[in-house]
C-alpha cells in the first residue's frame, strides 16, 4: 500500500509509464516501485531509479558488462523497460503535459453544474469508469466552461473497493461522462446520485459538453434541470411554453 499521498506529477508519470509497459497495470507499477522505492514515490525519487531495478521487479533478468542477460531478455521488451524509466524520471517531452486548471472559486459562474469527465489523454472523454487513470473535472453552465481540477485515480488500484474510492474521487460532480462503465459500478454511482453519461465513442470533451452547454441554453432535459435545481412548476411551464410554440 502506499504510505503517503503522492503528488500530481507523481501520478501522472507513473500513469504513463504503465501505458508504456506492455500488459502492465498502474497498480503493478506501483508495487515494482516500491520495491525499489521503499514506498517513496516523490519526484526525487522517480529520478534515481535504474531501467535495471525497474526490470528486475517485474522479471528474471540483469545487467553485465553492458549487456542485458536472463530468461526476460529481449530487446523489444528492454526498449518498453527504458522509454518507461525515462517518463517516470520526467522526460515527457512527447508524452501529454499536465492540463492547465482555470481559477474557480463557488458562486463565480450561476447556474452551472460540475461535471466530471472519465479520461486517459489529454481533454478527451475516452475512459472507463473502473480504469481510467485520472477523472476531469468541468464547472459548466450555459455559455461558460472551465477546467478546473484534475484529479488522479492512480490509488484506486491500491484500494479495498475499487468503484467506491472512484466515486468518492467526484462525488461534487452530480454529472458524469464515460465511454463504458460495469452494472456494479454504475449502481454505486447513481446511489451517490452521480448521473451518468455514457459517449461509447467517445471524443473531444469540450465538443461533447458543448450540445449539454446547448441543451442547459435551450431547454434543459428534465435531469438535467432537476440537478440545475429548476422547481417542478417552472419545468412544466417551459414544457408547456415549447408546445404552444
Amino acid at each position: 500500500m502506499i504510505s503517503q499521498p503522492i503528488s500530481e506529477e507523481v501520478a501522472f508519470r507513473i500513469a504513463l509509464a504503465a501505458r508504456a509497459l506492455p500488459d502492465t497495470s498502474v497498480g503493478e507499477l506501483i508495487e515494482a516501485l516500491q520495491t525499489n522505492l521503499e514506498d517513496e514515490l516523490t519526484e526525487d525519487s522517480l529520478s534515481k531509479l535504474t531501467v535495471t531495478q525497474l526490470k528486475r521487479s517485474f522479471g528474471n533478468i540483469y545487467e553485465v558488462d553492458g549487456e542485458w542477460e536472463g530468461e526476460d531478455a529481449n530487446n523489444e521488451d528492454i526498449d518498453a523497460f527504458k522509454e518507461a524509466v525515462r517518463i517516470l524520471w520526467g522526460e515527457v517531452d512527447e508524452c501529454e503535459k499536465p492540463l492547465p486548471i482555470e481559477p474557480y472559486q463557488d458562486g463565480d459562474m450561476p447556474n452551472s453544474i460540475r461535471i466530471a469527465v472519465a479520461s486517459n489523454t489529454a481533454e478527451k472523454l475516452d475512459g472507463h469508469f473502473g480504469s481510467c487513470h485520472r477523472y476531469l473535472i468541468y464547472q459548466l453552465s450555459a455559455n461558460a466552461l472551465k477546467l478546473i481540477d484534475v484529479r488522479s485515480a492512480i490509488e484506486a488500484d491500491q484500494s479495498d473497493n475499487k468503484n467506491q474510492f472512484r466515486v468518492d474521487l467526484i462525488r461534487d460532480c452530480p454529472v458524469l461522462y464515460i465511454v463504458s462503465i460495469g452494472g456494479p459500478a454504475a449502481a454505486k454511482v447513481i446511489q451517490a446520485n452521480i448521473y451518468p453519461m455514457k459517449v461509447e465513442q467517445g471524443g473531444e470533451i469540450r465538443e461533447i459538453l458543448a450540445d449539454l452547454q446547448q441543451a442547459i441554453a435551450i431547454s434543459p432535459p428534465p435531469w438535467l434541470a432537476k440537478i440545475l435545481g429548476v422547481t417542478a412548476d417552472k419545468r412544466v411551464k417551459n414544457y408547456s411554453a415549447e408546445a404552444i410554440s
